[in-house]
């Protein structure tokens, strides 16, 4: 493969080693992250670069506090690079797991979604012989472990920034608010007729101190402010359901995951407006996978599901 300098003269043929650093880097935001990914040492990571950038003449990253920052000329060097190299990567069919088997597929994100919807369905690919690692976590953090070579493949409640990652709507998320009947006899219809106001006498369950669910149904569904505090915040929204199923008091939760509730009565809904609030979930994977067939096994298996979700 040859490269072009910024002014469109050739330059002498570039060791692919080089490129596939290159990308690796430019990827993953930091030689760190990079050295990771690829298996190789940091100084090895530093090294390759300086000789790309010594053979393109141009600086190819911004060497920051903390990872580094791709210069137009990089953006320019990966756009005319990441197809054809990743496409080569997948020809070359590379399989460095032990005994000829695809390596485990790493799959990160929110642990309500990946245990109700996501590995229910990812099961009878197990069955199969896929391999996978699952990690759980909040949406941000799990971005950065993505970029850094640590997941193959993230479900994430927000769009990524930045073009480093490929994102794909997976599924809507709708939200409910809801109470154990207990609490619905005592409200009554006060809800729909008065707004908000009657449930500040009810404890609020929810998963975090700044309320994020809760706040956005607030503003989407009253048009106003939720100004209470939570009377309990659990870490995972299984524990938010357990809560109020046993008479806490009330919450937002997906749809998703609190439907079976709904269903046997052991949840009632304590309003139910005409334009719920929904959020999108995202599949995100992470670029330089296509070695890996399991991967994309993966991915196909939730994206035909989460249509269902």
């Amino acid at each position: 493969m040859t490269a072009h300098t910024a002014e469109g003269a050739y330059a002498r043929p570039v060791d692919l080693n080089l490129l596939h650093t290159f990308l690796a880097v430019y990827r993953s935001g930091s030689f760190t992250a990079a050295a990771h990914v690829l298996g190789l040492s940091q100084p090895t990571v530093t090294t390759q670069i300086q000789a790309l950038e010594r053979q393109q003449r141009r600086e190819l990253f911004e060497r920051l506090p903390r990872g580094v920052a791709p210069t137009p000329v990089a953006h320019e060097l990966a756009d005319r690079l990441a197809g054809p190299l990743d496409a080569l990567v997948a020809a070359a069919g590379q399989d460095p797991a032990p005994g000829g088997r695809a390596r485990p597929v790493h799959l990160a994100g929110p642990a309500e979604m990946l245990c109700m919807r996501a590995l229910p369905a990812l099961a009878p690919l197990v069955a199969d012989g896929v391999r996978l690692r699952v990690t759980t976590g909040l949406t941000d953090p799990l971005l950065d472990e993505l970029r850094a070579g640590r997941h193959d493949l993230a479900i994430a409640t927000v769009r990524p920034r930045g073009r480093s990652l490929a994102a794909v709507p997976l599924a809507d998320e709708e939200f409910v608010l809801v109470a154990a009947p207990e609490w619905a006899e005592r409200l009554g219809a006060r809800v729909a007729a008065e707004g908000p106001a009657p449930l500040h006498a009810v404890p609020l369950v929810t998963y975090a101190e700044d309320l994020p669910i809760a706040r956005r149904y607030w503003r989407h569904v009253f048009g106003r402010r939720l100004s209470c505090a939570a009377a309990l915040t659990v870490p995972d929204l299984r524990g938010v359901l357990s809560a109020v199923t046993a008479g806490a008091g009330y919450t937002v939760l997906p749809r998703y995951l609190c439907q079976d509730r709904l269903a046997d009565g052991a949840l009632v809904p304590l309003y139910e407006p005409e334009d719920p609030p929904l959020n999108t979930a995202y599949l995100v994977q992470r670029p330089g996978t296509a070695d890996n067939p399991h991967v994309e096994r993966v991915r196909e298996v939730l994206l035909r599901e989460g249509r269902g979700w």
